[in-house]
């Protein structure tokens, strides 16, 4: 429900007030109380749609205080209306949102940030978004923001990622090191670590995106570390990260993912994983064995001789011992699984009185 009803207010005059550029006072005031209204009311959204024109009008005002009222209307405007959106960034208001981008002032900078996100959110206005010189801004707020309006940048450039121009401007801003810096320092099961490994895992597609975390100091360790520690979703993009770079050029990426103690990560991601990780960790540990190659048929191929493959060929006494106890886990967790599964199909047939036939036992065959 909304909480703050319209009927109660006079929309019309506020919207006299709002367009009466005469008297810069009154126009303030009614900027604030439109903000007011819109914070959580859909309805007062719609209503107000015709302050849209004038309150962009007080972004181009020499007021910094204007410029602050008419923003965070604009941005309540905006909020959960497609419509809206679409009038906004089609008055003009991108020019002067970017501009603020730019701003010493702290405060300013998060609310242009914040308008970003919400205007990116809108599938039409992408390419605009793009085109109107934010992403340089927004990556530049990844390495000098606070940390409010890194995050929002964070969620800006990654709303703008599903438009391929859009990405294309964005790995030519060098967002790499400012993206593994953030994952180096945030907590990997943190929503800014899922918002940056998502993205990054778009950028390794350019040979720019993977030259840039393969360079960057303790780059590649940063994404084993989401790997391990990181959310679900987290994880699933960090394993098509290092996915993707092997698959591209696997004698360039290989040694330096090895290097970084990723087969315990990738171990526990088969058993543990979501669906995604569990079958693009086991693509990649086969990429990561001596030989990527299918086996002929007879040389029946199991997870267990891929990873001896792998660790035979591990630096380091300590990285080997704990892929080994890793795998010894990761065997006994699969049997547990199998077994219990085993279990409940059985009792599934014997209760419904139907003998075990091939279409029951071939759902619970091992692969």
């Amino acid at each position: 429900m909304d909480s703050h009803p319209c009927h109660l207010t006079p929309i019309p005059t506020l919207l006299h007030l709002i367009q009466d550029h005469t008297n810069p006072s009154s126009q303030l005031e009614a900027a604030k109380q439109i903000r007011r209204l819109t914070k959580t009311s859909h309805r007062c959204r719609r209503q107000f749609s015709s302050a849209i024109k004038p309150l962009v009008s007080m972004l181009y005002s020499h007021s910094h205080e204007a410029h602050e009222a008419a923003l965070l209307a604009i941005l309540n405007l905006a909020v959960k209306d497609e419509n809206n959106k679409i009038r906004i960034v089609e008055a003009g208001a991108l020019e002067p949102i970017v501009s603020f981008l730019q701003s010493m002032d702290s405060t300013m900078q998060e609310h242009a940030v914040a308008a970003l996100v919400t205007l990116s959110a809108s599938p039409v206005k992408k390419l605009a978004i793009g085109a109107s010189g934010s992403i340089p801004h927004l990556i530049k707020i990844l390495n000098h923001g606070s940390p409010q309006a890194k995050m929002e940048a964070i969620v800006a450039l990654s709303n703008l990622s599903t438009e391929p121009e859009n990405l294309t401007l964005i790995i030519q801003s060098n967002p790499v090191p400012c993206l593994v810096t953030i994952l180096k320092t945030s907590k990997k099961s943190s929503k800014i670590s899922e918002r940056c490994i998502s993205l990054l895992e778009s950028l390794v597609e350019f040979e720019e995106g993977r030259v840039s975390l393969l360079l960057e100091e303790g780059g590649v360790l940063a994404v084993v570390e989401v790997l391990e520690s990181g959310s679900h979703q987290s994880r699933e993009h960090a394993v098509g990260t290092l996915l993707t770079m092997c698959q591209i050029d696997r004698c360039k990426y290989r040694e330096p993912i090895l290097k970084e103690g990723v087969i315990p990560g990738l171990l526990e991601l088969t058993v543990q994983g979501t669906t995604k990780s569990r079958t693009k960790a086991h693509t990649l540990l086969r990429l990561l064995r001596k030989s990527p190659y299918k086996r002929p048929e007879l040389e029946s191929e199991t997870l267990e001789s891929i990873l001896s493959n792998i660790i035979s060929q591990i630096d380091g006494e300590e990285q080997c011992g704990n892929a080994k106890k890793m795998l010894a886990e990761m065997v006994q967790v699969s049997m547990e699984q199998s077994l219990r599964h085993l279990q409940q199909r059985a009792l599934v047939c014997s209760q419904s009185d139907l003998p075990i036939t091939a279409s029951c036992t071939s759902e619970v065959s091992l692969k």
